[in-house]
């Protein structure tokens, strides 16, 4: 009997252990697509609580995040506007989505069709591409940014990193 003790004692720890995680998980939900925006405005991001649908990182900050609204009001979030563009690339409904980027300049919600993007803003996920509302002689509209994005000519991508930045 006493050499069972050891045995009970580390399955309870075990069990009890394992009902702490359990219960912790189904505490902590992090969202990744929001229901019922019918207005199709910007969704007030809580931060460490909207999940990238593209990457699955947190949103833990405001700048170069992005959101994809449909038709029926259903809205995805992004930290980082490379991912918007990935998986923008994937969805059917792509041209029927209105998009919002925070941009760099103003710190507002803007028209992600309408914003100008650099290619050399260091980014959460190092895609470089930030939103801007005022063009500059370096800025490249949507279009542009997303076919980049598609074809990897991002910042990710060795050879555009040298070209764009040289040995930085």
């Amino acid at each position: 009997m006493k050499k069972l003790v050891p045995v009970f004692v580390t399955i309870l720890i075990v069990a009890t252990i394992s009902l702490l995680v359990i219960s912790r998980a189904k505490q902590v939900k992090y969202l990744t697509v929001y229901q019922g925006n019918n207005s199709s405005i910007p969704v007030e991001i809580i931060l460490n609580h909207y999940q990238d649908t593209q990457c699955g990182m947190l949103l833990v900050r405001l700048k170069d995040s992005a959101q994809a609204v449909a038709i029926d009001g259903k809205t995805w979030f992004f930290d980082d506007v490379g991912c918007l563009a990935l998986w923008l690339e994937n969805n059917k409904h792509r041209d029927e989505m209105i998009l919002w980027v925070y941009t760099r300049d103003t710190q507002e919600w803007l028209d992600g069709r309408l914003a100008w993007y650099s290619r050399v803003d260091k980014t959460i996920m190092n895609y470089g591409f930030a939103a801007y509302r005022h063009e500059n002689e370096n800025h490249i509209p949507f279009d542009e940014m997303y076919r980049k994005m598609l074809r990897g000519e991002n910042l990710t991508n060795p050879y555009i990193r040298k070209e764009l930045l040289g040995n930085n």
